[in-house]
């Protein structure tokens, strides 16, 4: 395994110079292994691992290219690794969440289009009493997810989509009751939209925080 490490620690070097660009096509495995000072295997094992997270783009029958590098990529696999987290590490998580997304929140106050503000205040009524965990879930994400699209920060944005799915569930404990969080849930998200709508970012930071905090 640490011969895998060395292998990508070496890729990753000649990204980050420049020698290998967003879109490049990476040179053929032998000519990269010779390059590199690596074997075969274990340059085999770097790029799969590699592609793995997105870094890099397997296209069959063509090559393997750099990826495009955007934070939507990179941090696509956060989501996956965050449904891992169980029992004492949810906290942690859910810690993460409350002091990334508050901020989301309050520079969306500032920055979301009148179209999208509209579009949130119409989404955080819509939530029925009756809605289901799932349901719940796939609400929390949209609404979050919008919020987090108009905050004008992308790698904010990775993180806060990243972390807003497996964190919802996590929220709602065994004895939280069903009804009770979606009833919640709606009041927050009223009170966060109005206060986004209104272009009071203290306001919806503090709106963000607290339902977060429930």
């Amino acid at each position: 395994m640490a011969l895998t490490d060395d292998a990508i620690d070496r890729i990753k070097a000649m990204i980050l110079s420049g020698r290998l660009r967003p879109g490049d096509r990476l040179p053929n495995a032998a000519d990269l292994a010779a390059t590199l000072g690596l074997s075969r295997n274990t340059l085999r094992e770097a790029l799969r691992a590699l592609a793995l997270i997105q870094v890099l783009e397997v296209r069959h029958g063509d090559g393997i290219y750099v990826g495009r590098l955007q934070p939507r990529q990179l941090f696509d696999t956060l989501a996956f690794v965050a449904d891992f987290y169980r029992d004492a590490s949810v906290p942690h998580v859910l810690e993460l969440r409350r002091a990334l997304e508050p901020t989301a929140v309050a520079l969306a106050a500032g920055r979301m289009s009148d179209a999208d503000t509209a579009r949130l205040r119409v989404l955080a009524d819509a939530l029925p009493d009756e809605s289901t965990l799932d349901e719940l879930v796939a609400h929390e994400r949209e609404f979050h997810g919008l919020v987090a699209a108009s905050a004008g920060n992308e790698v904010l944005r990775a993180l806060v989509d990243g972390l807003s799915g497996p964190t919802a569930r996590a929220r709602i404990g065994p004895g939280a009751g069903l009804r009770p969080a979606v009833a919640a849930a709606r009041q927050d998200h009223r009170s966060i939209a109005d206060a986004i709508a209104a272009r009071r970012p203290e306001l919806a930071q503090a709106w963000a925080t607290v339902h977060l905090a429930r």
